[in-house]
C-alpha cells in the first residue's frame, strides 16, 4: 500500500473561516449561543482539531424555533409570491456555484471525502437540486372535485389547497453534509415553510457557510435558522419543541426510531430517511467485469459512508469467483489519503468513533468465520482510515450481513436461482435500495417486484435524480424525498366545500 501523504494546508479563505468563533444563525443574524458549551471539529485525515462550533442548548433552540415561527406566521415570507420564493432559492444555488471551490474544500476537511469528489458530486449536486426545487415554488396546486352532496336542493363546489406545513426541524447526517442540507431546505422553502436546520455535530462547517450564503441571497430573517450541537442536546430539544410542526430526519435507524417516538405526543409530521443494507445482485447472464466494476463503485464510493451503499454482494455461483476477484482487485488498487491531496482516491472515515465501529464489524466477521479477500485492516496513520475490505464465506445470520456497517466493507455470498436471491435480498430489517446486474429482461422484471426496497437500480447502483422519489421500505424509513412527492411532504392538504 502506498504511504499516506500529509494533508495539504487549507486555502486562506477556508483557514479564515475555520477561525471564526461559535455562532448560531437565528432570526437572520449570527448570534452568540446562550450555552457556554462547544463542539470540537476534527480533520478526519489527521485527527487534529480544526474548528470549534456551538453546542446549542434548549434555550438556543427555543430562540431559533420562535424566529422560524415569527417568519412563518407574521413575517414577509408568507406574503412573498411563489415566483419570489423561486428567485431566492435560485439565487442561493448561484452562490453555491460562486463559492464552489471553498465549499468543496470545507466539505473535504470536515467529512474526509476528497475535494475532487466534492467538487464534481456534492457541490454541483447541491446547486442543481436547489435549482430544480426552486421551480416547484410556482407549481404547487390543488384540484377541483365533483361532489355528490345533496342538501335542501343546494349545490356545492369543492376544491383542495396545498398549504405549507409550517415550521420544520431538519436534522441531517454527516456523510453528505451540503447535499443533505439542500435536500432538506430546497423542497421546504419551495413549499413556503420556514426551517431550523441542525447539521451533524461531526460536520457542521458547510452548513454554517451555507447560512452565510442564505444571508447574502437575501432570505427574510428567520426563514432559515441554523443551530449546531450534539444530537442528544440540540437535536433532542428541537424534536420535542412544541413550536415545530414537522421533523425531517436523515440518519441512522436507531436515532430515527427515537425521533418517531418523541414526536408522538404532539403528533408532529415526521419523515425519516434511515439506514440501509442494500443488496447488489449479479445474475448468471451478467457481464462479470461490468458487474465487478459496478459493485466496487457501489460500496467504495464515499468510503462506503452512503445509506444506499451496496454492502451485500450476491453473485450467481457461475460468476461468483470472477466478480469477487474483480471487486477485491479494485479494492487493493484504491489509493488512500487526505482529501485535499489531488492524488487521493479514498479519504478517511468521518471520525475515530466511526473508524472503530467499522473495524469492530470486520473483526466480528472474521470471528464468525468470514474470510478476508481484500483489506480487513487499517493503515498505521493518525487519520481515521480503513482499508477497502471484501469479506467472503459469510452466512445470512452474521452481524456483518444483517447490520449496517457504513464503511468500505462488502460481504459476498453465492446464490442459485431467483426465488433464493429474492429471499436473501429481503433478509434484513432494511429496505432502502437494491441493484440487479443482468441482460435478461425477463429475469429482471420478475425479480423487481419481489425486492422490498424503495429504489431498484438495474445495471447501475446509486444514481439519484431530483425528479426521482427516494426513500425506504421497512426500517429504512418512510416518506419520499425529491420530485413532486418531496415537495408535498412539506404541505398539508386542505379541502374546501362551498354551498351555493
Amino acid at each position: 500500500m502506498v504511504a499516506i501523504a500529509a494533508q495539504p494546508a487549507p486555502s486562506p479563505a477556508v483557514a479564515e473561516f475555520l477561525r471564526r468563533p461559535p455562532r448560531l444563525l437565528i432570526g437572520g443574524e449570527w448570534v452568540e449561543p446562550l450555552s457556554d458549551k462547544t463542539v470540537p471539529v476534527f480533520d478526519p485525515a489527521t485527527g487534529e482539531q480544526i474548528a470549534t462550533v456551538a453546542d446549542a442548548n434548549a434555550a438556543d433552540v427555543d430562540r431559533a424555533v420562535k424566529a422560524a415561527r415569527q417568519a412563518f406566521d407574521g413575517g414577509p415570507w408568507r406574503k412573498l409570491l411563489p415566483s419570489q420564493r423561486e428567485a431566492l432559492i435560485w439565487k442561493l444555488a448561484d452562490l453555491i456555484e460562486k463559492y464552489a471551490g471553498e465549499l468543496a474544500e470545507l466539505e473535504s476537511l470536515d467529512n474526509g471525502k476528497t475535494k475532487f469528489m466534492a467538487s464534481i458530486v456534492d457541490i454541483p449536486g447541491s446547486r442543481d437540486y436547489l435549482r430544480y426545487m426552486a421551480g416547484w415554488a410556482t407549481k404547487i396546486e390543488g384540484s377541483t372535485i365533483d361532489v355528490s352532496i345533496g342538501m335542501d336542493g343546494r349545490t356545492f363546489e369543492a376544491y383542495t389547497r396545498r398549504e405549507p406545513v409550517g415550521v420544520v426541524a431538519q436534522i441531517i447526517p454527516w456523510n453528505f453534509p451540503l447535499v443533505m442540507a439542500a435536500w432538506k431546505l430546497g423542497p421546504a422553502l419551495a413549499a413556503g415553510c420556514t426551517c431550523v436546520l441542525k447539521p451533524a455535530e461531526q460536520t457542521p462547517l458547510s452548513a454554517l457557510r451555507l447560512g452565510e450564503l442564505i444571508q447574502e441571497a437575501g432570505f427574510p430573517p428567520g426563514v432559515v435558522n441554523i443551530v449546531t450541537g450534539y444530537g442528544e442536546t440540540t437535536g433532542a430539544a428541537l424534536v420535542v419543541h412544541p413550536g415545530v410542526d414537522k421533523i425531517a430526519f436523515t440518519g441512522s435507524t436507531e436515532v430515527g426510531k427515537k425521533i418517531n417516538v418523541a414526536a408522538t405526543d404532539s403528533l408532529k409530521r415526521v419523515s425519516l430517511e434511515l439506514g440501509g443494507k442494500s443488496p447488489v445482485i449479479v445474475l448468471k447472464d451478467a457481464d462479470p467485469e461490468a458487474a465487478a466494476a459496478g459493485a466496487s463503485q457501489a460500496i467504495f464510493f464515499n468510503a462506503g459512508q452512503v445509506c444506499a451503499a451496496g454492502s451485500r454482494l450476491y453473485v450467481h455461483s457461475k460468476l461468483f469467483d470472477r466478480v469477487v476477484e474483480g471487486v477485491a482487485g479494485a479494492a487493493s488498487k484504491i489509493r488512500l489519503g487526505p482529501g485535499l491531496d489531488p492524488k487521493t482516491e479514498m479519504g478517511p472515515l468521518v471520525s475515530r468513533e466511526q473508524q472503530q465501529r467499522v473495524l469492530d464489524y470486520i473483526e466480528s466477521g472474521k470471528a464468525a468465520g468470514a474470510s478476508v479477500v481484500a483489506g480487513g485492516d487499517r493503515p498505521e496513520h493518525p487519520g481515521y482510515y480503513v482499508s477497502p475490505t471484501v469479506l467472503a464465506n459469510v452466512r445470512p445470520d452474521m452481524k456483518v450481513v444483517q447490520e449496517e456497517i457504513f464503511g468500505p466493507v462488502v460481504v459476498a455470498q453465492r446464490f442459485e436461482d431467483l426465488d433464493e436471491i429474492a429471499a436473501l435480498a429481503n433478509d434484513t430489517p432494511y429496505g432502502l435500495s437494491a441493484s440487479i446486474w443482468s441482460n435478461d429482461l425477463t429475469a429482471v422484471h420478475r425479480l423487481i417486484p419481489k425486492i422490498k426496497a424503495g429504489t431498484v437500480w438495474v445495471n447501475c447502483h446509486g444514481p439519484v435524480d431530483a425528479n426521482m422519489p427516494f426513500g425506504g421500505f421497512k426500517q429504512s424509513g418512510f416518506g419520499r424525498e425529491h420530485g413532486r412527492v418531496g415537495v408535498e411532504m412539506y404541505t398539508e392538504l386542505k379541502s374546501v366545500c362551498i354551498g351555493l
